[in-house]
C-alpha cells in the first residue's frame, strides 16, 4: 500500500510542476496564446481550469502525503533496520570485561 501511495504522490508532483509551469505570474502564460474570441475554451476558461487543476492537485498532494505517513510499514521482527538491530545488540561499554594487558612484557628480544 506504502509504495502505491508513493508512487500516487511523485505523479501528482511532477503533474502540480507541469501546472505551474504553464500558468504565468502576472496573468498570461496559457491563456495569452488564446487571444481569439471565437476559442471552445476562452483565455478565461483557460485560466479557472489551470487555477482549478493547481488547487486540486495541491489537495490530493496533502492528502496522499497523510495518506502515506499513516500507511508507513512499522513492524518487529523482519521489517527492522538494521540500525535497530545494530541498537539492541550493542554492549554496554561500562559492563564490558576487563581483558586488556595491565603489565608491560619483559623483553620480547630474549626468548
Amino acid at each position: 500500500m506504502y509504495v502505491l501511495v508513493s508512487v500516487l504522490v511523485i505523479i501528482v508532483c511532477i503533474l502540480l510542476i507541469l501546472i505551474v509551469l504553464v500558468q504565468n505570474s502576472k496573468g498570461g502564460g496559457l491563456a495569452a496564446n488564446f487571444s481569439s474570441q471565437n476559442q471552445l475554451m476562452g483565455v478565461r476558461k483557460t485560466a479557472d481550469f489551470l487555477e482549478k487543476a493547481t488547487w486540486t492537485l495541491a489537495v490530493a498532494l496533502l492528502v496522499l502525503c497523510l495518506t502515506a505517513s499513516m500507511t508507513i510499514p512499522r513492524g518487529q521482527g523482519e521489517n527492522r533496520s538494521v540500525i535497530e538491530d545494530q541498537i539492541d545488540n550493542a554492549v554496554n561499554p561500562n559492563e564490558a570485561p576487563n581483558v586488556f594487558p595491565t603489565t608491560v612484557p619483559d623483553n620480547p628480544d630474549e626468548e
